[in-house]
């Protein structure tokens, strides 16, 4: 699932988040901190917007338990997303991508046990993230 072509996604990231969580607003609010040259957008996965994409890239549109990046028309998810996204930001993040070398059943593994306690561990809001006026271009 991880190299799925996406239409018209070009050469930008497109990254796709639960909207609710507070753990992917914190990683979308850090990813905007540390990407200067704005290579990253946004959209919940509970948008219309991402559920087209989803859908566009065969993915069940209802799914909501992983973050996944759009990239120069390719699906990432999970580890594999969070990975690629870390290598676009400023230093030190791009270091991380060492992590790659462990095998990514167990990256995802460690992904998919944070990813089933989010709500509990992060908490949950009623709506997504509004972003200011000056971040507003940066959403889809």
């Amino acid at each position: 699932m991880e190299t799925k072509r996406a239409p018209e996604s070009g050469s930008e990231g497109i990254v796709l988040v639960d909207g609710v969580c507070h753990l992917c607003q914190g990683l979308t609010r850090f990813i905007i901190e540390r990407d200067p040259k704005a290579k990253f957008r946004f959209a919940s996965l509970q948008s219309e917007i991402g559920a087209e994409l989803l859908t566009k890239g065969g993915m069940p549109a209802d799914e909501i338990d992983t973050v996944v990046l759009i990239e120069n028309g390719r699906y990432y998810v999970r580890s594999a997303a969070v990975l690629r996204i870390f290598r676009q930001l400023r230093m030190p993040w791009p270091l991380l991508c060492i992590f790659v070398i462990v095998p990514t059943p167990i990256r995802d593994r460690l992904y998919r046990y944070v990813a089933r306690n989010r709500y509990r561990w992060f908490g949950k809001e009623e709506q997504c993230l509004l972003p200011t006026p000056e971040l507003k271009k940066r959403f889809l």
